[in-house]
């Protein structure tokens, strides 16, 4: 009789790992995909019966997508703008945030409910009065301009995220620090931020992915070729009635996604850390 609530949980448990490893494949299936049919010669990609395993692999779709297409430079564009976007946003944030979270009133909390409601809006909503808001700045086609949208657009999720750290931050701390004579700002620079660092670190990570992977308003702003950022250049691969050169497609698409998963890679413990603590309330 001992042993049946014993094999409950094993088979409860069993039953666990098996949802959960049917749930990380069909995750990984379009990835897993993708992989395959970047390194498949042209004649696999027509099979009427394709494998999951390149039977010739080949690199000549990535050697194809880089002369097609100037993979580089758009990747650079990226870069910069998420790059600078995710570092502005965090600087923005952090002394935003830690307002919200130590000064409680009626201003702060319609403050954070702004924040919240502000992501409901979609993007085809917000993208008219952006456009003609940039358009009499003069900052259309301007790599400047699309930072600028950026930041504005991933503002208030770091200001969100950030305000929960701040609030998991013992008030002890800062109140030692007053004691010792430190003002707000002091207080905020050489205790309060460096606790902040995972979550810092987390909202970071999200606001550069944010920004690296984003289309619309990249597609609408900028007009000059050499401007455009990477997720608009791989559209290019599309002929004039939709029909896609399939193999330098998927390898471009490929390269153009390992830096994300490389960032969520290296910093996959700080990124853990940093959602733990701002799930604390204090």
């Amino acid at each position: 009789m001992s042993r049946r609530p014993a094999l409950k949980r094993t088979a409860g448990r069993t039953g666990q790992y098996a949802a959960l490893l049917c749930y990380l494949l069909f995750l990984a299936f379009p990835f897993l995909w993708l992989i395959s049919t970047a390194f498949k010669p042209p004649r696999e990609l027509a099979d009427i019966h394709p494998t999951w395993i390149p039977e010739a692999p080949t690199l000549e779709n990535f050697r194809q997508a880089f002369a097609q297409q100037p993979l580089l430079e758009a990747a650079g564009n990226s870069l910069l703008a998420a790059a600078i976007s995710a570092v502005t946003a965090i600087l923005l944030a952090t002394p935003m945030a830690y307002v919200l979270a130590r000064f409680r009133n009626r201003f702060s909390r319609a403050a954070t409910g702004w924040v919240v409601i502000s992501q409901a809006f979609p993007l085809v909503l917000v993208i008219i009065p952006l456009f003609l808001i940039l358009k009499g700045l003069q900052l259309i086609d301007s790599r400047i301009g699309l930072v600028m949208v950026y930041v504005v657009w991933s503002l208030p999720f770091a200001l969100w995220m950030l305000t929960g750290y701040v609030r998991a931050v013992p008030r002890e701390l800062e109140e030692a620090a007053a004691v010792d004579g430190a003002g707000r700002a002091r207080t905020l620079i050489s205790v309060t931020a460096p606790l902040l660092a995972p979550g810092i670190v987390a909202t970071a990570l999200f606001a550069f992915i944010t920004a690296w992977n984003e289309f619309f308003f990249a597609l609408v702003l900028l007009k000059s070729p050499e401007k455009q950022t990477l997720p608009v250049v791989l559209t290019h691969f599309l002929g004039a009635e939709g029909v896609a050169d399939l193999g330098p497609l998927a390898a471009a698409a490929l390269l153009a996604t390992l830096p994300s998963l490389l960032l969520f890679a290296v910093i996959q413990r700080r990124i853990t850390g940093g959602m733990l603590a701002g799930a604390v309330k204090s």
